[in-house]
């Protein structure tokens, strides 16, 4: 029997724990991937491993990188401050060429487990403005893969799914709670604790909390 497989890049997060669910409900084999890439807020690592466990995934990966040691991000550098008020123009905590290394290595394993389908939980509605969530970088992406990869040249092409790209946060949560996702178990701040709780200052917990806001849900996020 043909088995339709899946690498899904998950982040512990609220968005990637969505994608995987929506995966899975779609009928792929899900090998979700993650990267201890010198991160400030590694509680997200524990967080990926137990979405990953809850929702079945055949396999689950982490890939150590060293982002930390190009720098130049909040997220890796922790010499600059992560903000806790909204800013102008693409925020410190953008971390260089992160989606694009993380999907060069996702690329990497699809193609050795024969899956043609790499699925990412970027979002380009209610997001922090970071240009590799953008779908003209997806849709870049998914031509490169194609034509770098001995599976792309040979005809067995690869698919970038982003689903949630055009979504609301709101809506991600609905969507989520729908197929199955417990979101306690998710991690979304920039700076939380090694427990996981949150700071409930940071751009990403400030778009979490006004997305359950909007979704009518109780936000089970643990703050510090």
């Amino acid at each position: 029997m043909n088995v339709k497989k899946a690498v899904i890049l998950l982040s512990g997060g609220l968005d990637s724990a969505t994608v995987v669910a929506m995966a899975r409900a779609e009928g792929y084999t899900c090998y979700t991937l993650s990267f201890d890439y010198g991160q400030r807020h590694r509680a997200e690592l524990n967080a990926a491993a137990r979405v990953a466990k809850a929702l079945g995934a055949a396999e689950h990966k982490v890939i150590g990188l060293t982002l930390d040691g190009i720098g130049g991000s909040a997220l890796t550098d922790s010499s600059i401050a992560v903000p806790e008020a909204p800013t102008d123009g693409i925020p410190v905590t953008y971390v260089p060429a992160r989606n694009t290394v993380f999907l060069a290595l996702a690329l990497g394993w699809a193609e050795v487990l024969g899956a043609q389908d790499i699925f990412i939980g970027v979002n380009a509605v209610d997001y922090s403005g970071y240009p590799d969530c953008r779908p003209a970088f997806v849709e870049a992406f998914e031509r490169m893969a194609n034509l770098a990869t001995k599976a792309g040249v040979e005809g067995q092409g690869f698919r970038i799914q982003a689903p949630l790209q055009m979504l609301s946060k709101a809506d991600i949560i609905r969507a989520g709670l729908q197929k199955g996702v417990d979101y306690s178990l998710t991690v979304s701040c920039y700076q939380a604790n090694d427990d996981g709780q949150a700071c409930g200052k940071c751009d990403s917990c400030r778009l979490r909390a006004e997305g359950f806001a909007a979704a009518g849900v109780t936000d089970p996020t643990r703050y510090f």
